[in-house]
């Protein structure tokens, strides 16, 4: 054994070669302990951190990665915390499991955990996708729900997010709560021993009743039957609902990419399964072309995002991002209720801080009343709640290819999102247009927005450390300029706190606490940078925008994008 290795995960390692551990997992062990110290330290150097969502991390063995034992841990802790707050009522939880190598294991042992605390689990015969899960909750009276999924990361991954039973992810107090009942469980008082008569499988059931409300968000039927569109599950869950939904709202003509429709945890034809990227749709994008598609959606393996191409102003395919799609979206939807006479001035839309604030003005010109939340559709689902009963809720975005269409998800839904996306394009085309120049028609309209995202990965303990330090940087040393404009306005969502960067005034941001920077230079040009909750990356987000004086779509484009490039080279990252 090398001498190099720190003791203190010596012992973290060697507590895993007793129980309740099995041997298969204790033989791991040891060979990392004899042969493998970088692994044996990035296994065991941490405890995978139950976050405020849950837990995403590395499948394998050790305390910092995805496996049955940190699994029981938080199901064990989450069991507590249920039966104190909710004492003799009767516990009931939904679960369900995406397409990823191990889902339908960890699965069924977290049902075996819940079932032996005397928790009533539903747990679902196959994968299903994740707003079906959310729907679940409350469909089913539960007090709260598990997904097992890792949603877009690398095939490496897994992870388990949980719900409460209002159908959204965990927000104050019950996150923070959690969190600390989690940490006090040790190993062995996990109970593991599973009761079989408090586990029922469902499925189409349920599959039912969700698509009969997915098909309630429909607001006209025009051009469905003249549109084309190109889908692909990227190997993941959609391919379970996706064309039963495009079926009973009345499109004819879908076409799935065969190679991609198979649900495969190795995602064999792309390196990365996530719509928001470009070689993941290419296939989808290729099949269009030959086809002659008006429309390519793609969605993640657990089908919470939704990623498209449309034809552009010169007929070929194009990759919108999540704003675009979203503006397209907000305009269709909030176009048509008014044109039916909906009342719209007790509803409310809902976008991210670092969403593009063209949704915004495009609810407002319908009078409808916009709010901004922390990232996170958890924060839009804790908004549905807080309002429930006062206001309506109608939709909801953010950047990152995510939509919820409606509350009867709690979530962003990739199917609902999905319909409505197709639903606007085919209405596009039948008066004469297509998405694309339904989008061009919104920024004429509202002012040309142009948004940018970096990632950048920094894997491990040392990554996690330059992370921190980055953000540390900005927060007390903000550059002085971006695209030759001043700085005026530091954001720091951490602090609570909005600085007049000229003055030294500072305003609270009236959002809870969260780690996100932002930097507002004198033309209102917006950076914001974010740690990744969910993987090993700093975010940055650009976004600005003009009026569209004139020129073409590709002119204006490229301007802004150039203002962007500044800004980015500015920041030195």
């Amino acid at each position: 054994m090398s001498h190099n290795l720190d003791t203190a995960i010596v012992q973290k390692a060697n507590e895993w070669l007793q129980d309740p551990i099995d041997k298969d997992s204790q033989a791991k062990v040891q060979q990392m302990l004899s042969n493998e110290p970088e692994e044996l330290t990035e296994s065991f150097y941490k405890d995978l951190d139950f976050g405020t969502g849950g837990m995403r991390g590395i499948m394998g063995v050790g305390t910092n990665r995805v496996n049955k034992y940190t699994l029981g841990l938080a199901t064990q802790g989450l069991s507590n915390y249920l039966h104190q707050q909710l004492g003799d009522e009767a516990i009931k939880v939904a679960i369900a499991f995406d397409s990823r190598n191990n889902s339908q294991a960890l699965a069924s042992s977290v049902a075996e955990v819940f079932s032996a605390n005397g928790i009533k689990v539903f747990l679902f015969e196959n994968l299903r996708p994740t707003p079906e899960l959310s729907f679940t909750i409350r469909h089913l009276g539960c007090q709260a729900g598990i997904v097992l999924t890792a949603s877009h990361n690398p095939k490496e991954y897994n992870g388990y997010k949980v719900y409460w039973q209002d159908g959204g992810q965990l927000v104050p107090p019950h996150d923070k709560a959690i969190i600390e009942e989690v940490r006090k469980v040790k190993l062995n008082e996990v109970k593991f021993n599973g009761n079989d008569d408090f586990i029922e499988e469902i499925g189409r059931d349920v599959d039912r009743a969700y698509l009969q409300q997915v098909a309630r968000i429909s607001l006209g039927n025009e051009g469905k039957d003249d549109i084309k569109v190109v889908f692909t599950p990227l190997h993941g869950t959609s391919v379970v609902l996706m064309e039963d939904a495009f079926n009973t709202a009345g499109f004819s003509s879908i076409s799935l990419v065969k190679e991609q429709s198979n649900p495969d945890g190795n995602f064999p034809t792309v390196d990365s399964p996530n719509p928001e990227e470009a070689a993941a749709l290419k296939m989808a994008v290729d099949q269009a072309e030959r086809d002659n598609a008006d429309l390519v959606i793609g969605c993640d393996p657990d089908t919470d995002r939704v990623g498209i191409a449309v034809r552009d102003h010169k007929g070929q395919m194009r990759l919108l991002n999540g704003n675009q799609t979203g503006a397209v979206v907000f305009e269709y939807m909030l176009s048509k209720m008014a044109e039916k006479g909906v009342d719209l001035s007790k509803s409310f839309t809902a976008t991210t801080i670092v969403t593009s604030n063209l949704m915004e003005q495009i609810s407002l010109n319908y009078g409808v009343e916009s709010m901004r939340c922390l990232t996170g559709f958890k924060w839009i689902a804790e908004l549905i709640h807080r309002y429930e009963g006062t206001k309506k809720f109608i939709v909801g975005a953010e950047e990152s290819y995510g939509y919820m269409i409606g509350d009867f998800v709690r979530d962003k839904d990739a199917i609902s999102g999905a319909l409505m996306i197709a639903e606007a394009a085919a209405y596009a085309k039948s008066q004469g247009s297509s998405f694309f120049e339904y989008l061009a028609d919104i920024q004429k309209k509202y002012g040309f927005y142009q948004e940018h995202l970096i990632s950048i990965v920094k894997k491990g303990r040392s990554g996690a450390e330059e992370i921190a330090a980055i953000m540390e940087n900005l927060r007390s040393n903000p550059p002085q300029t971006l695209a030759s404009k001043k700085v005026v306005e530091l954001r720091d969502f951490k602090l609570g706190e909005i600085t007049d960067l000229h003055t030294g005034e500072k305003r609270p941001t009236n959002l809870p606490s969260s780690n996100v920077i932002q930097l507002v230079n004198e033309n209102g040009d917006i950076t914001t940078a974010r740690p990744s909750g969910t993987e090993p990356k700093i975010k940055f987000y650009f976004s600005v925008n003009r009026e569209w004086k004139s020129g073409d779509y590709d002119e204006m484009e490229k301007s802004l994008r150039e203002i962007i490039q500044q800004m980015i080279e500015d920041l030195a990252i």
